[in-house]
């Protein structure tokens, strides 16, 4: 009686790992330490169809085996040659473009603003805001840490908005 591959498949995906690993040994001979239930499963299948329909011809293993004799089978996989006049970059320069667009300062310019009897300033660099020594990448994170509620940054700092044309 022909293998009906859908009924088994789908009878494979309803066993549990150990069982799909009992059944790898029942089909393959051996065992298979491999936790991946979907590998297992194509795994037994392709065996169960390759024993039903008689697998490869006598030829074809020959030739198979030729073939692998005059191969240069590699064991390990390369290792990379690293050269020690090569150092890894240190400084990694990246274009970013704000959010805010039009509306941020430059690079380099120091936001004030009076918040609860104290003077808040923070810098704007090319690639967010340093308040007091830590870098935030919006003004609205910059807001948060400083009223512990959240804020639109702009608003926080009073920059209007740009102009419509």
């Amino acid at each position: 009686m022909p293998l009906n591959v859908g009924k088994e498949v789908a009878a494979l995906r309803r066993m549990t790992l150990a069982e799909l690993r009992a059944k790898h040994i029942e089909v393959f001979g051996e065992a298979n330490r491999s936790g991946h239930k979907d590998y297992l499963v194509k795994r037994i299948i392709w065996r169960m169809q390759s024993n039903d329909e008689g697998g490869l011809t006598e030829r074809a293993i020959r030739r198979a085996a030729e073939l692998a004799q005059d191969a240069n089978l590699r064991t390990t996989a390369p290792k990379e040659a690293t050269t020690p006049t090569q150092e890894p970059a240190r400084t990694k320069i990246v274009k970013t473009r704000l959010g805010g667009g039009e509306r941020l300062p430059m690079p380099g310019a120091v936001l004030t603003r009076e918040y609860k009897g104290k003077t808040i300033q923070v810098m704007v660099l090319q690639d967010g805001f340093d308040f007091e020594g830590e870098v935030y990448r919006s003004l609205s994170a910059v807001a948060k840490a400083i009223t512990g509620a959240h804020w639109n940054g702009f608003h926080f700092f009073g920059i209007p908005r740009s102009a419509k044309p």
